[in-house]
């Protein structure tokens, strides 16, 4: 291994010796490689890289230029399906966020960098989930309002512990952001058992005819959230 020194720094390079004639360099992923004939002195070779180094240091510039900025931090579930969580950090001053086939990255200022990386994904999973959940769940509550025939007194979102949705004593329904991991189908379940408990305080009897009646197929979304309260 070589090295050449730069205004950004010492910048390294791997020599590949060979049986051709001809020495070349080439910047591979970020990473400067020499190929030489074997009979090359390392002095001759650092001549020619010395010659080159313009070039090389371009080359570099044009990888880190192309080079993906985000950072892979884990996944996040919309929807019943799984998405690559990015991050990058730039110098920017509000956070943007866009979703690219099945990953969603997002675009932080430079001052979040402070912030430590598990808090932080922890923050934006949870700001995502409120921000979808308020045009989801708007839509879910209109379409079960029509289908039905009454609404409640009111609804709102809320963060709750092990607990989807509920109904309180003045018929208002509390949905929980988290329910956007869910696949559709199971997000206007849970809705549609709220607004049934707008009839029925209890699971009693009458209350399952009920679900039964606009959702056959409800034990099958139930079987997916068994353990979570709603």
């Amino acid at each position: 291994m070589g090295f050449f020194k730069n205004r950004s720094g010492v910048i390294t390079y791997t020599i590949d010796k060979n049986v051709k004639n001809d020495l070349y360099i080439s910047v591979q992923n970020g990473e400067v490689v020499v190929s030489a004939p074997w009979y090359f002195s390392r002095n001759q070779i650092q001549e020619i890289v010395e010659e080159k180094k313009r070039w090389i240091v371009e080359k570099i510039k044009e990888y880190e230029a192309k080079k993906d900025p985000y950072i892979k931090t884990g996944f996040i579930r919309i929807f019943g399906e799984d998405f690559a969580l990015h991050i990058c950090y730039k110098n920017i001053k509000t956070l943007t966020v866009d979703l690219e086939d099945e990953s969603i990255k997002i675009q932080l200022p430079n001052k979040y960098k402070k912030v430590a990386k598990e808090e932080m994904v922890t923050v934006l999973v949870e700001k995502i989930y409120k921000v979808i959940a308020k045009t989801e769940i708007e839509r879910v509550m209109e379409k079960t309002r029509l289908l039905l025939g009454f609404a409640p007194e009111d609804y709102k979102l809320e963060e709750m512990n092990n607990t989807l949705g509920k109904c309180t004593q003045d018929k208002t329904i509390i949905i929980n952001p988290e329910i956007i991991k869910y696949r559709p189908e199971v997000i206007e379940y849970v809705v549609l058992h709220e607004f049934c408990h707008l009839k029925y305080k209890t699971h009693a009897k009458g209350f399952y005819e009920m679900i039964k009646k606009y959702e056959p197929n409800y034990e099958t979304y139930a079987s997916e959230i068994s353990g979570i309260q709603y």
